[in-house]
């Protein structure tokens, strides 16, 4: 059991406040968006191991260090016959204070062609218009902690026609009558490529339109008038009209399969998610935007978002059809009993709330305090007690 050192990303759209909140530290007024838990080679936590097999010190390591050493002693030997010698989940907590880019993500066959093709090409893994960062895909899975705020999945395309049509925006029209004159999933291709695809100096006189609409209407349009502001112009503020609207109360999830087109808008919230860092752009964002790549992965299929809620007793878990991971959850009150936490896989827990208290096979104490995490190897057992909120977060196999 290794208490972990966590990186925080400071994208743009990061909030000042929520991560500084929840780990008790004084804002640094730069934006703090993201906080890796995991052994992703973008940024690996850091623990402290004694020398071990290779006969080093004690030493500071990272966890993809720590993994690559003795990859089934640390993951299981299930885990690697099934993903190979590496962690197949990362473990996030992400801190909306502006909307994120309007995204998706590939399925497994569409990233490792995509990978393998951009390979090929030479196309160097840091480049501003490399579509795929590695060969895996990314189902995820986000749990509020605090409201959250986001949209995700197709509208009906007539939901859609009615939200643009009530706007009354002579350039919006062209998009009204085909989303309601063509079968759903033609035209919400057509629609989307149709923005995405259009002159962008056209497109920007009619974003700008339809934003100063939005402001006058309010209301349901609330979103997307906040949307243009923080984009100016950008098509995917029309683009995220044809999406629905979410808002997740505290323990609530989401899970997004591959080719489901969204966005978080503002919030605190766990995520967890294959170990991928895939990203195919629609908008909302200053980078690369590839719209052949990013027609080809969409599915147009329109949805009505499915909120989760955990199951269970004592352990609340997150049901998801995904095999690299499986999210659960702990809420302690004053006096509840120990559990005993056995894996056959590696796991991460989080602690979010309280002070819960860890005691591994030599009975010593760890206690964790909100936004502390642990990195613990396949087959030790660890007993949980105290006051508080832990998420745990392990491969299924």
């Amino acid at each position: 059991m290794d208490r972990l050192s966590n990186t925080i990303r400071p994208y743009a759209w990061g909030s000042t406040r929520l991560l500084p909140q929840l780990l008790g530290t004084e804002p640094t007024g730069e934006p703090q968006a993201e906080m890796w838990m995991g052994a992703h080679p973008g940024a690996p936590s850091r623990l402290v191991r004694d020398g071990g097999t290779d006969g080093r010190e004690s030493s500071v390591r990272t966890l993809t260090e720590v993994i690559a050493a003795d990859p089934v002693r640390e993951l299981g030997r299930a885990t690697v016959d099934a993903f190979g010698p590496q962690l197949p989940f990362l473990l996030k907590i992400i801190a909306a204070g502006a909307p994120l880019s309007l995204q998706v993500h590939p399925n497994l066959e569409q990233a490792r062609e995509g990978y393998a093709r951009e390979e090929r090409a030479a196309v160097p893994i840091e480049a501003a218009h490399r579509n795929y960062k590695d060969a895996n895909h990314k189902p995820e899975l986000v749990c509020a902690l605090t409201p959250f705020e986001g949209l995700c999945g197709f509208r009906h395309p007539e939901e859609a026609a009615d939200l643009f049509s009530a706007l009354d925006v002579d350039s919006l029209k062209p998009y009204v009558d085909v989303l309601r004159a063509h079968p759903e999933e033609a035209a919400l291709r057509e629609v989307l490529t149709a923005v995405l695809g259009a002159d962008r100096a056209e497109t920007a006189v009619t974003v700008t339109e339809a934003a100063a609409a939005c402001e006058r209407a309010g209301g349901r349009y609330v979103p997307f008038a906040s949307l243009a502001r923080h984009y100016p112009g950008d098509p995917g503020v029309l683009a995220a009209m044809l999406l629905n609207p979410l808002r997740l109360q505290p323990g609530e999830g989401l899970f997004l399969g591959a080719g489901v087109p969204h966005a978080y808008l503002s919030g605190l919230a766990v995520e967890l998610m294959a170990n991928s860092d895939n990203v195919l752009r629609c908008g909302l964002t200053p980078k690369h935007v590839d719209v052949p790549e990013l027609l080809r992965v969409v599915r147009f299929e329109p949805s009505d978002p499915s909120v989760l809620r955990p199951e269970g007793n004592g352990e609340e878990v997150y049901e998801t059809p995904t095999e690299e991971f499986r999210l659960s959850r702990f809420v302690l009150p004053p006096g509840a009993s120990a559990h005993a936490l056995p894996a056959a896989t590696a796991q991460i827990l989080l602690c979010t709330a309280g002070s819960p208290v860890l005691r591994g096979p030599d009975g010593a104490p760890l206690t964790l305090a909100p936004g502390e995490s642990v990195f613990v190897a396949a087959g030790e057992e660890v007993e949980l007690s105290g006051v508080g909120t832990i998420f745990r977060a392990a491969a299924v196999v």
